[in-house]
């Protein structure tokens, strides 16, 4: 079965198990609200670049890892997925395929060795095609508003790739990421602004004001989703089996969280420059996981026990992204020790922020 042919029957699967009447609901555009803390995305020409992306990336032979890509991949499948060759139901024209082919070429040319979360020409694309949604181009020849000022290599082959993108992908990309968003709503709109409050006290920071974009795609990375700073937006795979159902509410709050934590970062270089010890590279990542795990727990067994289920039991049997992925055992075992023993007392509310963050870097 091919990559295209696959992935179409997998996410299929997932829409028929919702109602057919959230199809009312299409009619609201790519912005989902109004909610609160987060505003939802289903953006062409985000997923556009993310699908050129990673099929490129998959096409292409095995490249050597960046350490900067092998820390990040601890949240990424134990194997690596099977991506896709073009449609099997509907096959591409001689026109398409040539297009699609020249954008993966440019793509595996010019980016596949780069990575989304850490490199600023990536997250600089991602930013300013994600500011022109609802314009059907990206040269402003039709319409001057529609100039997205992006190199005019990569401004060609995008719009010619979206022609076919439009026909075969988008229509099943961008109905499984409406209804991604309307299973999620309900549970931002009952718990989102707790958790941000919560979060934001843990972390002695405040919230952002203004409401975070969640650009939702078929495909994020091998991560599933990911977080790029100034502005603050995250990126979140629609498909991806980790980001499904209560589950989807603690990578939304994991990956905001990234941008109001650096009072912890900070906190641990100045304790470690303080004792004179190395700066412990993933301290704070661990970190985050382990408090969006723990600060989900409750709101999972209210939420569960709101729908008639015991609460205690929906406590102790939901286990935490970190847990459930294996993160700790790539490498943050001893992390988990550590967060377990000196930063769960915080959040119990039995120890002081700096006191937690003392005794960690002590420990070390």
């Amino acid at each position: 079965m091919s990559w295209r042919l696959a992935c179409t029957l997998f996410i299929l699967a997932i829409l028929t198990l919702l109602p057919l009447r959230v199809c009312a609901q299409f009619s609201e555009g790519s912005v989902y609200g109004p909610l609160p803390v987060f505003e939802f995305h289903s953006d062409f020409w985000v997923n556009l670049h993310h699908t050129l992306y990673q099929e490129a990336k998959f096409r292409a032979p095995q490249r050597t890892q960046t350490a900067q890509t092998a820390d990040r991949d601890k949240t990424a499948p134990k194997s690596r997925p099977t991506f896709r060759t073009p449609n099997a139901k509907i096959p591409f024209t001689t026109a398409e395929q040539r297009a699609w082919d020249d954008a993966l070429n440019y793509y595996a040319a010019n980016y596949i060795d780069k990575d989304p979360l850490f490199t600023t020409e990536l997250i600089l694309i991602k930013n300013q095609l994600g500011d022109f949604d609802g314009c059907d181009e990206l040269s402003g020849r039709k319409k001057k508003t529609c100039d997205a000022g992006l190199p005019p290599n990569l401004t060609r082959v995008l719009e010619n790739a979206a022609a076919v993108y439009r026909v075969h992908d988008w229509p099943v990309h961008d109905l499984a990421n409406r209804r991604w968003v309307l299973r999620v709503a309900p549970l931002v709109r009952e718990q989102g602004v707790g958790l941000s409050q919560r979060l934001a006290d843990i972390y002695q920071t405040k919230w952002p004001k203004d409401k975070i974009r969640v650009d939702v795609c078929a495909y994020a990375n091998r991560s599933g989703a990911y977080t790029t700073l100034d502005p603050l937006r995250v990126t979140i795979s629609s498909s991806d089996p980790r980001n499904q159902e209560s589950e989807a509410l603690e990578v939304l709050f994991h990956e905001a969280s990234h941008g109001i934590a650096d009072t912890v970062q900070q906190a641990i270089i100045r304790e470690c420059r303080q004792r004179n010890r190395g700066i412990p590279r993933d301290l704070w990542h661990a970190l985050i996981f382990y408090t969006t795990g723990e600060v989900i727990r409750p709101v999972i067994a209210t939420t569960n026990a709101d729908g008639g289920s015991d609460a205690s039991a929906s406590a102790t049997t939901y286990t935490p992204y970190a847990i459930r992925e294996g993160i700790y055992q790539r490498g943050w075992d001893g992390y988990l020790k550590l967060l377990t023993q000196f930063w769960q007392p915080y959040l119990d509310g039995k120890s002081t922020f700096d006191d937690s963050i003392a005794h960690m870097v002590s420990a070390l």
